[in-house]
């Protein structure tokens, strides 16, 4: 796996596990300063620890989405008029503090409880099981990637949503094109407004006539309370968060569970442990490196450092999930622990809102996966962990049977 000084401390991995470095920072001083890279000239405050993490994160009003105080444009967006840029972050719920974020949140939740995903349990068991009788079909050695672990949370998504399944190859293509850092900045912003066209089109064909899908409802519903524009952020965040994390927990859960038998044994013999397995593979792999960058809006301390107002905050999810003070030997994956109060869905009032959808994904797709082959193992070639990306996980994962 590739480690280029140009990644941030708080985006390296080695395999599953943050770097050693990260994790000696948490357990040494808490908080680290580093400069940021990606062509922002600021530095950058690194919050390591869970309980300092949980502070971040459950409070907005001293650590802010939205404030952009300071906020330097990356070389390469520099042509985008403040006009732009304003309808561009409209809808967008990671980019707001309340009351803004709550205004938007509250159209959204009834939509994602745990009561209206159970309405969808049957379909996701529909679409998880068209999946496996494909890879079947095409195996015995195939790349869990693109056969199982992108294609079903993204089909889900997108009958949840409303998005023509078969547009999938293009806004997969732009997604993970605008999560790269490792292209340049002018590539990620042309595939944004790539993106926001798209969704514009979209919310176009359902305004003028709303289906039964999430965007129909959100128009017919609230179509007085939200803009176009607002429509558009917040429907293109739901098909990017939608398909992208779930995808990378099926194919890295997967390898964490082949690579720990012991584990994944457990899992066979006492299947009731599927909440805890999900829960703990969640706090393990910790795949969304750090969430949305926060700007402080006062001067704030944080295990003995005091971090300046208008400072940008990262806060590096995978140390804090695997912090001594949340669990005892948080480097070891065990399932036998039960649900946790793990970070690696957020907290506080940004805590993922798709949350009760993953989890409802994951608790289908890890046991029918591995009950329809159970001699499921690696190929070759190896799995190839992805670096230099906002949402952690595997470019492509052969495995057979």
């Amino acid at each position: 796996m590739s480690e280029s000084p140009a990644l941030p401390i708080y985006m390296r991995r080695s395999g599953f596990d943050p770097i050693p470095e990260l994790s000696q920072i948490r357990d040494k001083e808490g908080v680290t300063r580093v400069s940021n890279m990606f062509g922002l000239d600021i530095d950058v405050y690194v919050i390591t620890r869970f309980a300092d993490v949980r502070e971040v994160l459950g409070d907005s009003a001293r650590f802010s989405n939205a404030r952009q105080v300071g906020r330097p444009r990356p070389a390469g967006a520099q042509d985008i008029s403040e006009e732009e840029l304003s309808r561009m972050r409209a809808g967008n719920l990671l980019l707001f503090d309340p009351p803004e974020h709550t205004r938007l949140r509250r159209m959204l939740t009834p939509e994602f409880t745990m009561r209206r995903m159970r309405r969808l349990e049957p379909r996701i068991k529909e679409i998880v099981a068209e999946h496996l009788d494909a890879m079947e079909a095409a195996g015995p050695t195939v790349d869990l990637v693109s056969a199982f672990a992108l294609p079903v949370p993204s089909l889900v998504i997108c009958e949840l949503l409303g998005v023509p399944y078969e547009d999938r190859d293009d806004f997969q293509r732009r997604t993970s094109k605008s999560l790269d850092l490792s292209l340049p900045v002018e590539e990620r912003v042309a595939v944004q407004l790539e993106s926001r066209a798209y969704m514009a089109e979209l919310v176009a064909r359902a305004q003028a006539d709303p289906g039964e899908d999430l965007l129909g409802m959100l128009i017919r519903e609230h179509g007085d309370d939200l803009s176009t524009d607002e429509l558009i952020g917040t429907a293109g965040l739901l098909l990017l968060a939608g398909h992208e994390t779930t995808s990378n927990m099926l194919g890295i859960g997967t390898l964490a569970l082949l690579r720990h038998p012991d584990q994944l044994d457990l899992l066979r013999k006492e299947p009731e442990r599927i909440n805890a397995a999900v829960e703990e593979l969640l706090r393990w792999l910790s795949i969304v490196h750090s969430g949305t960058f926060k700007f402080t809006t006062t001067d704030v301390e944080l295990s003995g450092t005091t971090i300046p107002k208008d400072s940008l905050v990262a806060c590096a999810l995978p140390t804090a999930n695997r912090d001594p003070a949340l669990v005892p030997d948080p480097d070891r994956l065990d399932i036998g622990r039960g649900e946790l109060g793990h970070v690696a869905f957020g907290h506080g009032v940004h805590h993922c809102l798709g949350a009760p959808l993953a989890r409802m994904e994951m608790h289908i797709a890890f046991p029918a996966l591995f009950e329809r082959f159970p001699g499921l193992r690696e190929a070759d070639p190896p799995a190839e962990f992805r670096s230099f990306n906002i949402v952690y996980g595997l470019t492509s994962f052969q495995v057979a049977w």
